[in-house]
């Protein structure tokens, strides 16, 4: 069965040219023009990957990615005319999983599209394959369960409140504990890595990591800069399989 891709945006010439343009790609493709029209789509409907515009007439795209997230892990597409880099931080931050600016090319789009919609089935092949039990790395206090996606305080029991970008970052570095990885690399490990985005994204999101699992974020013993490449988990990792 071909995908389904939900577009919304209040634009109707933009998701009429994207509605015959996506079928041709061979996607199933339905269309809403607000925050309204999207939530009762999704809760009748399955969709495989939503392109969604922030500026819609009822809600603010960043908080309907937010809800989305909270609800499920449908791939996201933030759609925007804004072109400043935190705007990209902010759509990535709040769960989306690429962020493109208009105007752009549809070719570019379905590019997008084919490859979250890639990684999402590696990933939730992963997610099958790790299903007998639940993958944890211990990093000084913390443990991280990959497959539940928390990082636990060891002696606290608390979470660390991560965003989805902050713990792919955490995960990649400790699946490669004290090797260098540089910036482009954290991208590729991370989701939402499509979204073209420059190092001070990296860096910004290692600096609220930090903030969150470091015992002084201001000289960082766990994730250390390494200037000029990227960074590096200091520390080595006990890697656990604990049964469900």
């Amino acid at each position: 069965m071909n995908e389904h891709i939900l577009i919304v945006d209040d634009d109707t010439q933009i998701t009429a040219f994207l509605e015959r343009y996506l079928q041709q790609q061979q996607f199933r493709v339905s269309t809403c023009g607000s925050g309204k029209e999207m939530r009762r789509l999704l809760a009748s409907e399955t969709v495989d990957l939503c392109v969604l515009d922030i500026n819609l007439p009822d809600a603010d795209g960043f908080e309907l990615t937010k809800e989305i997230r909270r609800q499920s892990n449908l791939p996201i597409i933030v759609l925007s005319v804004r072109d400043e880099t935190f705007d990209r931080i902010f759509g990535l931050e709040f769960g989306a999983d690429d962020y493109i600016t208009k105007p752009f090319e549809p070719r570019e789009l379905v590019a997008r599209i084919r490859t979250v919609l890639r990684r999402t089935r590696i990933e939730r092949l992963a997610s099958f394959e790790a299903d007998a039990g639940n993958i944890l790395l211990q990093v000084d206090a913390w443990v991280i369960n990959t497959t539940a996606r928390t990082v636990t305080h060891q002696e606290t029991k608390e979470d660390a409140d991560l965003t989805a970008m902050e713990f792919d970052f955490l995960k990649a570095l400790a699946e490669h504990p004290r090797t260098v990885l540089s910036r482009d690399q954290l991208l590729d490990f991370a989701r939402g890595t499509d979204a073209i985005v420059g190092d001070r994204t990296v860096d910004v999101h290692i600096m609220r990591l930090r903030k969150k699992i470091e015992s002084d974020p201001g000289k960082p013993s766990l994730i250390k800069t390494i200037h000029g490449i990227g960074y590096c988990l200091a520390t080595d990792v006990t890697r656990l399989k604990v049964a469900r």
